[in-house]
């Protein structure tokens, strides 16, 4: 909203906007803010914005030999692990390597979002025309859906680290 005044004053200043349309404008975005119940959702909706590029994951035929490669080749930590998931660690992002025994391919990709709120993510995919993919986890973390040409996205908070092991108490799958 601070944007959106210093704009108006901006533009007040240069005289593309009149006194009467600056105090308009101002006086019902005022109202506005102390009346929340009358702003609409998607006004009050977070911006899920992406701001980072939490994590890749890819699938692999030796989950071993993959990760092991990784660790030496670009330095990468192994940040947690399962008997068949790696996530080693690349800054504050992180890169997953799931065994699978098929041919090597891209398992799916994580955005974080600015402003992190699963029920207003899932109102967004869905106005989209698009569902939450079976095995997502259910719980207001992390969820993922599958894009418009069928790729795997993943959306979470920016700094989302993953988990590999069982699904904490009190989280459903």
């Amino acid at each position: 909203m601070q944007i959106l005044i210093e704009k108006m004053l901006n533009d007040f200043e240069r005289g593309t906007l009149s006194r009467r349309q600056l105090a308009a404008t101002l006086t019902g975005m005022a109202a506005a803010a102390a009346m929340p119940s009358l702003v609409t959702p998607a006004l009050a909706a977070p911006s899920l914005k992406a701001i980072t590029l939490n994590h890749v994951t890819v699938r692999v035929p030796n989950l071993q030999k993959t990760s092991k490669f990784y660790q030496e080749f670009f330095g990468m930590k192994l940040a947690q692990q399962s008997e068949t998931i790696h996530i080693l660690s690349v800054g504050e992002s992180f890169f997953g390597i799931e065994q699978k025994p098929d041919v090597a391919a891209l398992d799916h990709f994580d955005f974080g979002l600015e402003g992190w709120d699963a029920k207003a993510m899932r109102a967004k995919v869905a106005a989209h025309g698009l569902s939450i993919t079976a095995g997502s986890r259910g719980d207001d973390e992390s969820f993922k859906f599958n894009d418009p040409d069928g790729f795997v996205v993943q959306v979470n908070a920016p700094k989302y680290t993953g988990h590999v092991g069982p699904i904490p108490a009190g989280k459903k799958m």
